[in-house]
């Protein structure tokens, strides 16, 4: 059985993918799933479900709702017990399955990976890596899913981490000496995040070396302009020495490799919120 989170949840046996009709079933399905392995409390589900104002059959609801899931795994594995899959522990529940059949662990295997061939400045592995984890993570996850307060903050997180991965990822290219490969890529991220330093310095690095000078310093003039503008904030001092870098024309700034002012991308596995496992809740 395959799990797929990263675009629409659903479980798939072969040809045949289930999701839960109901979507509070969904949405305790999206929880157990993207948590996969480890014990999320009942109180963590219910305060999914309803936030901070349960009623009181919410618990009778939730072992419904998880009743539901079990005839569904029922159906498509028909040979396996769904109590041994979805598993009913003292203080909640626990999907089990394989990390390999799991999108989001096959995502995060290639992640980690690429982020230590970077680390270990092997160029080459990291864009091999991080390609593969951005290639599962094609599309926006969860897609089908109401969200509560926890599956908003796993989006938040997940996201975070792709633009992570994407950053180290064209930080490995620019050391590889492929400005021109990553050059539009860089115009379209820069232009969705108009404040995100990361992909303007990348993008002005680009651009100076595809002899694109001007530009890259009217992409610097615009992040300015929405610093200040938005927030009050002048760009920081290492977008400012590589502004002066440019204007010099510094001729370090046309070798491959590590760029005169590297910004270490950021880890791009934003920490997960954890919640206590008691609960006094029975379910």
């Amino acid at each position: 059985m395959d799990v797929e989170l990263l675009g629409h949840v659903a479980l798939r046996v072969g040809n045949d993918r289930r999701t839960p009709s109901a979507p509070k079933a969904r949405q305790v399905l999206a929880l157990l799933l993207v948590n996969a392995n480890r014990l999320v409390s009942t109180d963590a589900l219910i305060e999914e479900l309803w936030a901070e104002r349960p009623p009181r059959s919410a618990l009778s609801a939730l072992q419904t709702y998880v009743f539901q899931l079990r005839q569904m795994l029922g159906r498509i594995l028909p040979d396996a017990c769904p109590k041994d899959i979805l598993v009913t522990t003292p203080n909640g529940y626990e999907f089990r399955v394989a990390p390999d059949n799991v999108d989001l662990q096959r995502y995060e295997q290639h992640r980690i990976a690429g982020q230590q061939a970077f680390q270990a400045g092997d160029n080459p592995a990291a864009v091999e890596q991080l390609r593969a984890a951005l290639h599962i993570f094609a599309a926006p996850p969860l897609a089908n899913v109401r969200r509560g307060i926890h599956l908003e903050a796993e989006i938040v997180r997940l996201e975070e981490s792709r633009i992570g991965v994407q950053e180290t990822r064209i930080e490995a290219e620019l050391e590889l000496g492929r400005h021109h490969e990553v050059l539009s890529e860089l115009s379209g991220l820069a232009s969705q995040r108009p404040q995100h330093e990361g992909f303007h310095r990348q993008l002005m690095l680009a651009l100076y070396r595809c002899g694109r000078r001007p530009q890259a310093l009217r992409v610097f003039n615009q992040l300015r302009q929405s610093l200040v503008t938005e927030l009050g904030l002048e760009p920081s001092r290492e977008l400012q020495m590589l502004q002066q870098a440019i204007l010099s024309a510094d001729p370090r700034l046309d070798a491959a490799g590590r760029a005169l002012f590297p910004r270490a991308p950021r880890d791009p596995a934003p920490p997960r919120l954890q919640w206590s496992a008691a609960s006094p809740w029975k379910a």
